[in-house]
């Protein structure tokens, strides 16, 4: 490889489709990469047609850890990418999101002291319960490059003491995605239609798979007789996961949907065509939060917390939880005020990007010179932090790491910026506090 070579990894389909703009941009800017798969949920090579369709290039080295437990995962992940980053040198790793997949790539790449880059940064549900914050939180706080997709994301790097000058806000990936692929995604969608004899925006299209409602038998049955009282007055298409499936088997409540129509995991183009011409969509995916949010489809999402809350502030999303009576109230509702939903909704590009999010983040990792730094605090070890009203025009040691508007509310945007909490040695810290 050559001296500026980049190493991306990824696992799952959701991180492939997220990482797709990105694959798309490194190619047209010529930047030399390596692509490292680690199989965490998919067999490479019943994934080959979503790779193409994708346009993603072949891996070149695939891990094929498949299913365990998460140490498992992340142990066979670490010790498969330790030998790749020893082969290929790259200087820096790349991987998006959440899953076990970024954490094992996040903390190899700090163990072998290649400089670690993070899609997706910042993201928070604010629930340590979930396996994916507590990656998220690992992830960022190792990483040397964040990519946040939104402003709020950007603020909660910062208030975890990430500088301001690891972060970027580039906008979601996702936007790249559905912006270029709504056509073919449209086409899908009217052929499966057809063969389900549904007519547009005469169904509720439903996703569940994360663990704490899977895992949960009161949260799934739960969640199984609200979907049953709702297919009783209007057709529920439910693509399942696979692990989903056999969580319902072994609760004997796969009878009780019966009136539910179940379908065999989708690909990516049948699932957005699905969601392009649903009424409304509940689901517990972080992804289609955000695919339903572009393409304007009003969501219930089923849990109590959210990493994208900008769906929410777009007046499309609500988070209902899992009771059943609550989700069956609200789901109605939003059938009958769908319209006015719709016509009221904020346009979510305002929160997630206009569709260039890929071309940002290669451009940044193709001109960035990053290292992994390391400290030299002999004159002052005392590391702290103060509250300023301007940044430091000259201090090598000190790095600001929030900044607030006059208000006192945090704020992304350095040019309204007026407080700044920057982080230094004392010695250096107390000359400008004087």
């Amino acid at each position: 490889m050559s001296a500026r070579s980049i190493m991306v990894v990824a696992g799952t389909r959701p991180e492939a489709i997220k990482l797709a703009p990105v694959f798309w941009w490194l190619e047209k800017l010529g930047v030399d990469y390596v692509f490292v798969w680690s199989g965490q949920h998919y067999d490479y090579e019943m994934s080959r047609v979503f790779f193409e369709q994708l346009k993603l290039p072949e891996p070149a080295v695939d891990l094929d850890v498949r299913s365990g437990t998460h140490a498992e995962q992340t142990a066979k992940i670490m010790t498969g990418l330790e030998e790749a980053i020893d082969k290929y040198k790259p200087t820096v790793v790349v991987a998006q999101g959440d899953t076990n997949t970024v954490v094992a790539a996040a903390l190899t790449a700090a163990k072998k002291l290649v400089p670690f880059a993070h899609v997706e940064a910042g993201l928070r549900s604010w629930d340590r319960t979930m396996p994916e914050e507590i990656n998220r939180i690992v992830a960022d706080a190792v990483a040397h490059l964040c990519f946040a997709p939104t402003a709020l994301a950007a603020v909660n790097l910062m208030h975890e003491g990430v500088p301001t000058s690891r972060i970027h806000i580039t906008g979601n990936t996702i936007v790249d995605v559905v912006h270029s692929y709504r056509d073919i995604a449209s086409e899908e969608g009217e052929k499966m239609l057809k063969e389900l004899g549904l007519q547009p925006h005469s169904y509720v299209l439903v996703t569940i798979h994360r663990q704490e409602n899977t895992d949960n038998p009161e949260r799934l049955q739960s969640l199984v007789k609200a979907l049953a009282k709702t297919s009783r007055r209007v057709p529920v298409v439910f693509p399942a996961h696979p692990r989903t499936v056999n969580r319902l088997r072994g609760l004997d409540l796969l009878e009780s949907l019966k009136d539910v129509r179940m379908l065999k995991p989708l690909g990516y183009f049948q699932f957005l065509g699905l969601l392009r011409y649903a009424a409304i969509v509940l689901t517990d995916s972080g992804g289609v939060q955000e695919e339903a949010c572009l393409l304007k489809i009003p969501t219930l999402t089923l849990r109590y917390n959210t990493e994208r809350p900008e769906t929410v502030m777009a007046g499309i999303n609500r988070l209902v939880g899992t009771d059943e009576e609550k989700i069956v109230t609200a789901s109605f509702d939003v059938l009958e005020r769908r319209e006015e939903i719709i016509k009221h909704a904020k346009n979510c590009e305002e929160f997630l990007g206009h569709g260039d999010a890929g071309q940002k983040i290669a451009k940044i990792l193709a001109d960035v010179n990053v290292e992994v730094p390391t400290a030299d605090t002999r004159a002052d070890p005392y590391i702290t932090y103060a509250i300023l009203d301007a940044p430091l025009p000259n201090c090598g040691n000190c790095e600001t790491v929030a900044m607030y508007d006059e208000t006192g509310l945090a704020v992304e945007d350095a040019t309204k910026a007026k407080i700044y909490l920057v982080r230094g040695p004392l010695t250096e810290l107390l000359k400008w506090l004087r």
